[in-house]
Order: structure tokens, then sequence, then C-alpha cells
């Protein structure tokens, strides 16, 4: 009973959509009372005849429902478009799978299902959505294994596993059933080594069974036979491939887009379990084999393999999530610890999804299944589809275990089988927009809610059925309390007759730019603005009524300080006040400097305080920050006035007889930091720069003396240059003929080893022949 009384207040208070804060109209530029309910939520619109004073624009019918009523406008003529609220289907929920299966119906498990929403832009509704957890609801889980090699001491345990499996699944239903299927990889390189002999056999050679390459396989379609499970899996070997990461996006996706084979029903909640030690591939990795195509989320399993594994890239993260969304199927990752921290990083991006922990030989699986799956069920997330940015859909569980109000989706946790809860969702349309409709589920759920919404922006004032209405001197009907003219005729009630000009000139003529017609403040009366009076009597004034003499600025609550008079906005003081609002006396005591100029020549004094130029600092405007430095800016001015060199040199007076005064000196007198800057005869020039009162005016102290280098000995450096070159010469002819000899040295050493070895017989020489004759001199003696 209290839960039906809080869902009609919440019902009651959804259809009113009114507001706890402030209601306030915001008026832009009214002519229609279809304007007005556009201008925001609060505005309202006076139906009333003979509400507007004479002069006063039609504007004044729109404001807020309380601020109408106060100028007279009665409550039956308030015009107010609300929201409307529908319920077009509301079958009941659900309490157990069985009682709906005797009935030959689904189960509901949300309500309602179907709803109208009609809504004044800005204006937002509430309505209550309910869920409840059906006792018995079916469960459909998909067994996807990893059969790369490092998972064959896992594939031993899981063909142990299907009755352990299934016997879980029916602790929590007795309308469990179970598929299974099993993936590796693209058999293209680099993923796969496409040698023949290894495409038939991708395992170590020790490995007797070993199955061929492959990318995803259906193994065996949803059952509730424990033993079929257990059969088919145990048909299964391991196989193998070249990278770490594995193909597992690919299975997913077939897995949850090819329904019909997978054996999905339509009444259950969907589970893929996928189980791995590897990280996985996705969209963009295909380009490493060459492979180009986008994966196009169809289904291509061809005699339960799938065909397009070497000719499509893998999935994104987003087209996956989309997918399993859309297919109403929620993962569980079962994975070993080394990669578990990457699969949690991608569970926060697929909503309704777990990750576990496996064992080293996935024994724990079991067991890792039935707390994720209790998990999943146990938290009902509600989410809608896209919508336009103009409309807003937020959520406010009503559950033990909420999750944030306001919130972009709902979240209610730790919900039991048959307990009931509940989400406000309020729907805000900001502005007026085409009919769109809208689904709004439980994540992983097959039950949904459809709305369809639709703005209301028009108002139905009911007007007379009188064409030529009194009110508007017999030349118009009334149209939501103002007058409707007939062609001939303008005005606030058709007083005017247009004659060669159309309507439309007439009022092009009473806006100033283009703007809005009298600037909102008067009435355009046959071509020409007349002003309203102000809210102390006063005269709105000008050609468009721009003008009026009440709000100019303030100080201390008076207007111009009650030191002038407000003029069009502007104040205008009296004599001896200044200022944008004439508060302050005309003097410039505090904006002299110790010399006695005024802002040191750099500024305005502007109320007492000086204005100073870009870069000046208060108080006198005496500081520059940011400002050239003087002593490299007026170098060459230094230059030509104190040496009469560099390039001022013939026109100095003129270029710098202005800016700088300059006194030659011997010692510096200033307590200024001296400059030091180099001439065009590179001599250094130190001097004392000190800026006077103005922009460019400085005073200088200039040392006579520079600091120039000494020039260099010339004779010195020639005969210096020729001693160097006869010596170097010297050196050359002394290093040769140390060669020369070292040389000799070698060849005579060489000869003498040479003659040491030399072996001489005592015989005569074969060469040598005695005399056949001999010949004495008769004249020699002998002595």
């Amino acid at each position: 009973m209290d839960r039906c009384l809080l869902f009609l207040l919440l019902f009651l208070r959804g259809r009113s959509g009114f507001s706890s804060g402030e209601e306030l109209c915001s008026k832009t530029v009214i002519t229609t009372c279809g304007d007005c309910i556009r201008s925001g939520p609060y505005c309202v619109w006076c139906n009333q005849l003979n509400f507007t004073r004479p002069g006063e624009q039609e504007a004044a019918r729109c404001d807020t429902k309380s601020q109408l009523m106060e100028r007279g406008c009665k409550q039956e003529d308030i015009i107010s478009p609300g929201n409307y609220f529908r319920v077009l289907k509301e079958v009941p929920l659900s309490t157990t799978f069985v009682q709906e299966q005797a009935k030959q119906r689904e189960p509901v498990q949300l309500f309602p299902q179907k709803i109208e929403l009609k809504l004044r832009p800005g204006l937002p509704t509430t309505f209550t959505l309910r869920f409840k957890r059906v006792q018995g609801y079916p469960v459909d889980l998909y067994y996807l294994m990893d059969l790369s090699y490092s998972m064959e001491d896992d594939l031993r345990n899981v063909r142990q596993l299907g009755s352990h499996l299934l016997t879980a699944l029916k602790r929590i239903t007795e309308h469990a059933q179970i598929g299974f299927g099993s993936f590796v990889d693209k058999t293209v390189l680099p993923f796969t080594n496409t040698n023949k002999e290894k495409l038939e056999k991708p395992c170590d050679a020790k490995e007797l069974y070993c199955q061929p390459a492959f990318g995803y396989r259906h193994v065996l379609s949803m059952t509730a036979d424990d033993n079929l499970f257990q059969r088919e899996v145990s048909r299964q070997f391991i196989s193998g491939n070249l990278d770490p990461p594995e193909g597992s996006f690919d299975a997913m996706m077939q897995a949850a887009v090819c329904g019909s084979q997978i054996g999905w029903r339509n009444s259950s909640t969907r589970l893929i379990v996928l189980t791995t030690d590897a990280g996985f591939h996705m969209a963009g990795d295909g380009k490493l084999a060459g492979i180009l195509e986008p994966n196009d989320e169809r289904c291509h399993l061809n005699n339960q393999l799938y065909a397009k594994s070497n000719e499509m890239d893998y999935p994104s993260v987003g087209q996956l999530t989309t997918q399993l969304q859309k297919n109403n199927i929620q993962p569980i990752f079962a994975v070993t610890k080394e990669v578990a921290d990457v699969y949690k990083q991608l569970s926060t991006m697929i909503p309704k999804s777990e990750v576990g922990v496996l064992t080293s030989d996935s024994s724990n699986v079991v067991g890792l299944i039935e707390s994720a799956y209790n998990r999943l069920s146990s938290k009902v997330t509600v989410a809608h589809d896209d919508v336009p940015d103009t409309v807003s859909v937020t959520y406010t569980p009503i559950c033990k275990h909420g999750g944030p109000a306001g919130d972009t989706k709902g979240v209610c946790d730790k919900v039991g089988v048959g307990e009931e809860i509940a989400f406000n969702v309020t729907v805000t349309a900001e502005e007026c927009m085409k009919d769109m409709s809208f689904i709004i589920r439980p994540l992983g759920i097959k039950d949904t809610l459809s709305v369809t919404l639709s703005t209301n922006c028009e108002c139905e004032c009911n007007d007379p059925p009188i064409e030529n209405h009194p009110y508007c001197n017999g030349k118009g009907r009334v149209s939501c309390g103002m007058c409707s003219c007939n062609e001939g005729s303008v005005g606030q009630k058709c007083e005017c007759a247009i004659g060669t000009r159309d309507e439309s000139s007439l009022r092009a003529s009473c806006r100033k730019d283009n703007g809005t017609e009298c600037e909102g403040r008067g009435d355009c009366v046959c071509g020409r603005c007349s002003c309203h009076t102000t809210e102390s009597g006063s005269s709105y004034h000008g050609d468009y009524c721009e003008c009026d003499d009440e709000h100019c600025e303030r100080f201390q609550n008076k207007l111009c300080a009650g030191n002038g008079r407000c003029r069009c906005g502007k104040c205008e003081c009296k004599p001896g006040y200044e200022g944008s609002d004439c508060h302050c006396k005309t003097s410039d005591e505090q904006c002299r400097t110790p010399s006695g100029s005024v802002c040191s020549g750099r500024g305005k004094c502007e109320c007492n305080q000086c204005k100073c130029k870009d870069g000046y600092r208060r108080p006198f405007c005496d500081i520059c920050h940011g400002c050239p430095d003087p002593c490299q800016t007026k170098q060459q001015c230094i230059e030509c006035l104190g040496f009469n060199t560099g390039p001022f040199k013939k026109n100095c007076t003129q270029s710098c007889g202005e800016s700088v005064t300059h006194t030659m000196v011997d010692t510096f007198t200033m307590t200024k930091k001296p400059c030091k800057q180099k001439d065009e005869e590179g001599c250094w020039m130190i001097f004392k720069m000190e800026q006077l009162d103005g922009e460019d005016n400085y005073k200088a102290e200039i040392l006579r003396t520079r600091e120039c280098p000494e020039l260099p000995n010339i004779y010195a450096i020639i005969g210096g240059s020729i001693a160097g070159v006869a010596l170097i010469g010297l050196l050359i002819l002394l290093l040769i003929k140390f060669l020369i000899h070292m040389n000799d040295l070698k060849e005579l050493r060489k000869f003498e080893n040479e003659k040491k070895k030399a072996k001489w017989e005592n015989a005569p020489n074969p060469l040598y022949k005695d005399a056949v004759t001999t010949v004495n001199n008769p004249t020699f003696t002998g002595q």
C-alpha cells in the first residue's frame, strides 16, 4: 500500500512538473503567445483583453503567473501549457518464470513498458520505473575457451566440468543451458605460422593431439544436457599460434551476433564466459597482416567456423560493446592473474561485465563463474539510448543500495531474487524539437521501456470566432488577447492604415540596427516608437526608446553619487567632480611626484589616482615592467652625442637631441647602475641613464674615456711571421736530412750483415788463365 501511494505521488509530480526553486521568466523578444511559452518553463501568457496599458507593448502579457495576477490578470485568462504523461502499455510485473510459462507468455521484469511524454521546454517531468527480478529466470551460458598451446592443462580440466557447470547454474535456476566455443587467432602471418606443416600441426612436435590452426569455432549450441557438453568438449584438442595476444574479440563478436547458431533464447540471462591466459587483438592489429577491411559486426559462421577470420579486421572495443548491449549479453572474463589488470581495464569500458582470476589450470572456474553471475545479476543498471543534446534523462534509484541521484545511469546493487526496486526517471527537453522516441532498459536484460517524446510549444487560447472584433476596431480578430489585423491595418488595435507601406517596413523603421522593436521599451505605432514609462513614472526617450535617465552607475546607492545627472545611461558630473559615477573630486594631489609632475608624464590622473600607460605601474607611473632596456635602445644616441661616431653621426641633434640630455663626466654622480656598450670602433662606452618625466625623455652621464683595445705592432707581427717561416723551413730541412741519414745507416747495417754471412773458398779462380809466354826485360837487372 505504501509503495503504491509513493508511486502515485511521484506520478502526479511527474505530470505536474513543478519545481521547488524560485520561478523566473527571462523574456527575450516576445511578439506572440508561442514566443512567451518558448522563453522559459515558468513564462505564462495573459489572454485577457485590455490587459496592457495604452502605449505598452503586448510583451507585457508574458511573465510569471504571480506577476501577471499581481497586475490584475485573472486566473482563467492565464495560458500555461504543462507537461503531459500517458502510459500506453503496462503489463504487470511477473513473480516466477514457471507461472508465466504456464500462461504461455514471457516473464515481465520492467513496468511500465511504453509511455508517451509531451513536455514544456525547460520544465522537467518525473515518472517511476519499477523492476523486479523474476524467480527462476532462465540462464544461457556460452563457454568460450582459448585453445592456444599454453591452455593445454586448462582444457583437461574443462573436459570434466560439464556436469559441475550445469549443477552450479541449476542452483540459480532450473532453466539453465550451456554452449561451447573455442578460438585461437587469425591463420595468417604474423599471428600464425603459415608453413603448410605448421598450419596442420601448430603445436610442438612432442604434442600428439593437436588440431590445425583456426580463428574461431562454434562447437556446441545451447543445451541442457551436461553429458552432451562433456562429450563435445572432450573431442577438442589444443592448437597454437605465434604471438601472445589472441583473437578473442573475433570470437566474442561472432558469439554475440550469431544468435540462431549459438541458440540464445529470447527470455534468458545471456552470459559469455571467456577463459584465456593472454591478451587480445583489437581493431587496427589486422593491418600487420595486410587486413584492411573493418569488422562489419555480422555473422559469418560457415560449417561452425568463422569464415571471414582472415578477411576482416578485429572488432574495436566500441563495436564489441555495442553488440553485447544490443543482444543483452553479459561477459565474464575468467583470466589468469598475469593478464587480470588488462581485462579489468577492458571491463570498465564494457557495462555489465565482470573479471575473475583463474588458477593456473582453471580448476576454480566453476566457483568463479557462480560468484561473477551473482554480482552481475544482483546489480541492476538502467540506461537509455542516445538522445539529442537538448534532451536530458537522469535517474534517482529507490532501493537499499542505490547509486547517486541525478546520474545519467540508475544503479541498484545487491538486489535479491523477487525483490522489487524502482527508479525515478526525470526527462527534460530544453527546447522545442521534432517528435522522437528512445528506449530505457536494464543493461543485460531483454525488457525495455519505449518512450515517445514530443514538445508542447504552442498556445491554445480558445479565441472567440469573431472575424472583425470590436476590440480591434472592426479590422481584425482576437488571437490570445491581441489583435491580428486584416490586410491594410496595423497597430495594437488595428488603428493605423498602412497606405503605401506594408506592416513589415513600418515595423523595421522602429528597430535600431535591426534589433528589437523600440528596444523593448515602447510600441511601434504606425512606424514610430511610442515609448513606455519606467517604474518610477519617468519616460524612456530617444528615437528607439533606447534612453532612460535611471540606469546610470551608482555610488553608495546614489545615482551618479548625487554629484551629477543621469543622461541616457551615462553620468554628467557637476563641476569639481569626475569619474564614471561622479564620486571623485577633481584633484591630482595624490598623482603628483616629488618633482611636481603628474603621473611622471606617463599617465592620467583619474579620481586622484594615476591611470598609467601600458607597462608603467602606480602610484606615479615611474616604474616600467616589460619595457625595453634604455642601455640598448639609446646606445646609438650615446655614441653620437658623446663621441661623434655611429650611424646617427650626421643627424645626431635631430635623432637624439630631444630624447637624451647628456653630460660628459670623469666620475659618475648618478646612483643608477652603469651601462656598458660597445661602439662601432670596438670601444666600450660606459654611461648611466635616468628617465625623466615623459615616455621618451632621458638624462645621461657619459664617461669621457672609452675602453679601447690596443692596436697591434705591425712590424713585430711581420718580422715574427718571416722568422717563423724561416724557422719552420730550417726545421723541415733538418728533418729531411735526418731521415736520409737514418735510411743510409739502415742500408749499411744491411750490407754488413750480408757480408758476414758470405763463405769464400781458397781455390784458384776458374776464370783466371796463366800466361802462355814469358818475356824478360833485358834491361831489368833485378835490382
